[in-house]
């Protein structure tokens, strides 16, 4: 069973960084496409970055500010955050690749997220 569990999300003020977290079991991360989205409140959710072997996706909003990566030891998918906006205040989730697409699954990148976190607030105050 596929279990992911974000964590390091809070309240900065902008210009702030903040580093997420997602610990995986039950997957490997080597094998996969690993990813995180966002969700503002009455918004869909969307794709931030994704990454698969050494190669990693972005969304044009956060290009040049966040950094997705993972430590493969620890299975542990990170993304860094810095000069966070107001606009960047939402629920961050980890997603995970599904082999097969899954009732609510994302796309992004290239790649089919169906396993999720329970999410982590990020609050960015102006």
């Amino acid at each position: 069973q596929v279990q992911l569990v974000e964590s390091g999300g809070g309240s900065v003020q902008a210009g702030g960084s903040l580093r997420l977290s997602c610990a995986a079991s039950g997957y490997t991360l080597s094998r996969y496409c690993m990813g995180w989205f966002r969700q503002a409140p009455g918004k869909e959710r969307v794709g931030v970055a994704s990454i698969h072997g050494f190669g990693t996706n972005y969304a044009d909003s956060v290009k040049g500010r966040f950094t997705i990566s993972k430590d493969t030891a620890k299975n542990t998918l990170y993304l860094q955050m810095n000069s966070l906006k107001s606009e960047d205040t939402a629920m961050y989730y980890c997603a995970a690749e599904a082999p097969s697409p899954m009732a609510g699954g994302r796309w992004f990148g290239g790649a089919h997220f169906g396993y999720w976190g329970q999410g982590t607030q990020v609050t960015v105050s102006s």
